[in-house]
């Protein structure tokens, strides 16, 4: 068995303590109806109870589908529990054979001997994008499931009560920082019904917010991309952070701190979109496609367009992956089962409904292929359509403007977010500058980089 990394030693004692509890599937889909095949594998996941019994229903088709392997679902609870115990099962030699990776753990997991450095698509004719595929010093560690970039959500009502064109929905449209500030302040509102800069206005009665720019510490690497500076090296093998990383990183809280469009938002939890558009007193807001998702059901007139930018548009990536586990003794049979899993096709469901985008180039190129998951799905036809095949999946395979975020090449990026999220609600809340938080910080980030 490869080298594992020297933290689990220390876990050994956690797992009498936490007490390893998994969820395998034991109705259809289970290794005892599939005892008689030749292959048996475990595939790993976190998520509500809906999700696991899903992906047994997904798990049954690929079972039924051929009669040499059998796939059991294995439910590890929540994605904050699913590390610790896939950590701990190591120990003694009991890894699932494949299962979901979280994407801040992937490339450091690949470099401890935990995750298989297998490239499931070796020799195939189709492969996913590029910039959704886990590389770590050029070598394939995973690919994501799906395909997701961010874009700018808004009210329209908000925008035609205040008379105000939508934000573009094409790159070579797409407003600078300071057109953005300015229709940001436009939308901002009082209880008088005056704007930012009005005489009078009054920022402790903001009764309507322009802008929310979600500050999720992953989310901001997209800001700093966008003023033209870098969180990682290219290679992620250094912690970067510089002044064009840090200032843009200034501008997003600036928002609030400066120009008053925004609302005060600690971003302690990864609720973006339910404290702005969702919350219905913020007329625009930066989120992942997956707000297709949340969309839906709702009373609020969405609509799509793309991201400001400071000095180049900027998006970048994202996706969790699938992988293979290092202790399984069937890698070819896992690598097979994750093509059919990963396989657009079968995993229609959340690619229907908005939550993912498909991971494959062609569901991007192929107009029939388009107009299936764009066109023909409801919750995205209503944005409409053609906004988000220009806001959101073209911006998807233009390599000039979106970027593989950092965990696509960068070890540990987990500690990293440990170590940012509570240090940036002083930058968040103007008690410290965004320079003075990354200069206390970054021997730390360094260290959490090199594991």
């Amino acid at each position: 068995m490869k080298k594992v990394s020297k933290i689990i030693a220390l876990l050994c004692t956690a797992a009498l303590m936490f007490g390893l509890v998994a969820c395998a599937d034991s109705g259809s889909g289970s290794g005892a109806e599939g005892s008689d095949r030749e292959v048996q594998l475990t595939f790993s996941m976190w998520g509500e109870v809906a999700e696991y019994e899903s992906t047994k229903v997904a798990l049954a088709e690929f079972n039924e589908s051929q009669d040499r392997i059998w796939v059991t679902a294995l439910h590890l609870g929540s994605q904050e529990e699913y590390a610790e115990r896939l950590l701990i099962m190591s120990t003694g030699d009991d890894m699932p054979d494949t299962g979901m990776v979280d994407e801040r753990t992937a490339i450091g997991w690949a470099r401890e001997g935990l995750l298989l450095m297998y490239d499931i698509y070796a020799g195939q004719p189709s492969r996913p994008k590029d910039g959704i595929t886990f590389k770590d010093r050029g070598q394939t560690v995973a690919y994501s499931v799906a395909s997701e970039v961010l874009a700018l959500w808004f009210n329209k009502d908000m925008f035609d009560d205040a008379g105000i064109p939508h934000p573009p929905t094409r790159i070579e449209d797409a407003w600078t920082w300071d057109e953005f500030i300015e229709v940001a302040r436009q939308l901002t509102f009082d209880s008088n019904g005056n704007n930012p800069g009005d005489a009078g206005f009054d920022a402790n009665n903001i009764v309507q917010y322009g802008a929310y720019i979600n500050q999720w510490a992953w989310q901001l690497e997209v800001w700093a991309l966008s003023n033209g500076g870098r969180w990682y090296s290219e290679d992620g093998t250094a912690i970067v952070f510089d002044a064009a990383a840090i200032e843009g990183m200034q501008k997003v809280y600036d928002l609030h701190l400066v120009h008053q469009v925004a609302p005060f938002n600690p971003a302690q939890q990864d609720s973006g979109w339910h404290d702005s558009l969702g919350a219905g007193n913020v007329a625009m807001a930066s989120e992942g496609q997956w707000a297709v998702g949340f969309t839906s059901g709702s009373d609020i007139n969405y609509g799509v367009g793309v991201l400001p930018y400071m000095e180049r548009p900027a998006n970048i990536t994202a996706g969790g992956p699938v992988g293979i586990f290092s202790q399984t003794d069937h890698p070819q049979e896992a690598a097979e089962f994750l093509r059919w899993y990963s396989n657009p096709e079968n995993n229609w469901g959340p690619i229907e409904y908005g939550w993912w985008m498909p991971n494959m180039m062609n569901w991007f190129t192929e107009e029939a292929l388009l107009q299936r998951w764009i066109d023909d799905a409801p919750h995205r036809a209503r944005l409409p359509a053609s906004s988000f095949r220009t806001a959101v999946a073209d911006v998807a395979i233009n390599t000039d403007v979106t970027h593989p975020t950092g965990w696509y090449y960068t070890p540990n990026t987990d500690a990293i977010d440990r170590i940012l999220i509570p240090a940036l609600v002083e930058a968040a809340n103007g008690t410290k500058t965004v320079q003075q938080v990354i200069d206390e910080v970054r021997p730390a980030l360094v260290a959490a980089l090199a594991g």
